[in-house]
C-alpha cells in the first residue's frame, strides 16, 4: 500500500473516501466511544507527531506489517501541517487521505488519534508550524485543488477528524493520547471526556477538555497519579512535545515520542506487557534504521 490507489483530483472520490473512512473508524472493532480499548494479546506499533513527513510514514506502515496478522495495531497521530509548503500551500491532506486508505483497509488495526493541529483544522483555529497559519494554508490548498466543489471536501475532511478517538488504551494499563492536561488547567478538566459520547459543543474553545488533553504541554507527577488512578493506567505515551531526541522518559509515568525529527522513533510493543517509561524506551525503534525494500515508497 505505498501509493495512493484513490484520485485524489476527483472530488466525489475524496469524498467518499473520507466519509468511509470515517464511518470504518466509528465502528472498528475495538472502538469503545471516544477511545480505543486493544486486547490484551498481540502487537502494537506506535507513532508520534508525523506532520506530513511522507518518508517516515512509508516507513511505519512498512514496519507495522498489518497485512500479516489482524493481532498487529498501529497508532498515528499528528498527520497535518508540514513545513514544506508548495506555493504558499499546505497540501497535508494528502497524507489525511493516504492513512484514510489504509484505515479502509485494516480498519480494527489502524488508530488515529486526534492531535491538536487536527482538532485546529477542524474548528479553524490558528496554529503555525512557524511560517504563518497552517489551517488557512491547508484550507488553500483543498479550495485550489477542488474550486466550486471544496466545500464537500473540507466538511468530508471534518467528518474524518471527528471521527478520531482522543486516546488509545491497553489492558495492561498503557494509554497512547497525543498530550495530557497541562497540571495549571487539571481544575478545569474533565476526566470522564474518555468515558462519554462526544457532542459538536466538545471541540468548541481553548477550555474544552478536547482542546485540553491534545494541547498540554506541562505534567506533574502527582497530576498524573491522579489521572492514572481515575482511568486505571500504569503509563502514559503522548505526541505534541518537543523530542529532538525522538523519545524522552518526563518522570515516572509518563514517555515522550516523536516521528517526524531526524532522529524520529516508534515504539515496537507487546500488547501483553505490562508497561513502564523503562520498558517503552528499550522498545523504541530509530524510523531511519528501518530497511525499506527496492521500489517502496512514493
Amino acid at each position: 500500500m505505498s501509493g495512493s490507489r484513490v484520485d485524489l483530483n476527483d472530488h466525489e472520490a475524496a469524498v467518499e473516501l473520507f466519509r468511509s473512512a470515517a464511518e470504518a473508524m466509528l465502528g472498528a472493532a475495538h472502538r469503545a466511544g471516544p477511545i480505543v480499548e486493544l486486547p490484551g494479546h498481540g502487537r502494537l506499533l506506535i507513532s508520534g507527531d508525523l506532520h506530513d513527513h511522507l518518508d517516515h510514514w512509508y516507513r511505519i506502515l512498512h514496519l507495522a506489517r498489518l497485512e500479516e496478522s489482524t493481532e498487529h495495531h498501529v497508532v498515528l497521530q499528528e498527520l497535518i501541517h508540514g513545513d514544506r509548503l508548495l506555493n504558499g500551500m499546505d497540501f497535508s491532506y494528502r497524507m489525511l487521505a493516504r492513512v484514510a486508505e489504509v484505515v479502509l483497509a485494516f480498519p480494527d488495526q489502524v488508530h488515529v488519534m486526534l492531535g491538536n493541529h487536527e482538532l485546529a483544522q477542524l474548528t479553524r483555529r490558528a496554529v503555525s508550524k512557524g511560517a504563518g497559519n497552517s489551517v488557512a494554508f491547508f484550507q488553500d490548498a483543498v479550495d485550489w485543488v477542488y474550486g466550486d466543489e471544496s466545500n464537500r471536501v473540507t466538511e468530508a475532511i471534518d467528518a474524518f477528524i471527528a471521527a478520531m478517538p482522543l486516546a488509545v488504551r491497553t489492558g495492561p494499563g498503557l494509554l497512547c493520547s497525543h498530550s495530557l492536561p497541562a497540571v495549571d488547567r487539571m481544575g478545569v478538566f474533565e476526566p470522564e471526556i474518555l468515558e462519554r459520547p462526544l457532542n459538536p459543543a466538545d471541540y468548541e474553545g481553548s477550555g474544552s477538555s478536547i482542546y485540553l488533553l491534545t494541547w498540554g504541554r506541562r505534567h506533574e507527577d502527582e497530576q498524573l497519579e491522579t489521572l492514572a488512578r481515575r482511568w486505571n493506567i500504569r503509563t502514559f505515551c503522548i505526541g505534541h512535545q518537543s523530542v529532538p531526541e525522538g523519545i524522552r522518559q518526563d518522570g515516572p509515568k509518563l514517555i515522550a515520542i516523536n516521528s517526524d525529527r531526524a532522529n524520529g522513533v516508534v515504539i515496537d510493543w507487546n500488547l501483553e506487557d505490562e508497561p513502564s517509561p523503562e520498558r517503552l524506551l528499550r522498545a523504541a525503534v530509530r524510523l531511519q534504521s528501518i530497511a525499506m525494500p527496492d521500489g517502496s515508497g512514493t
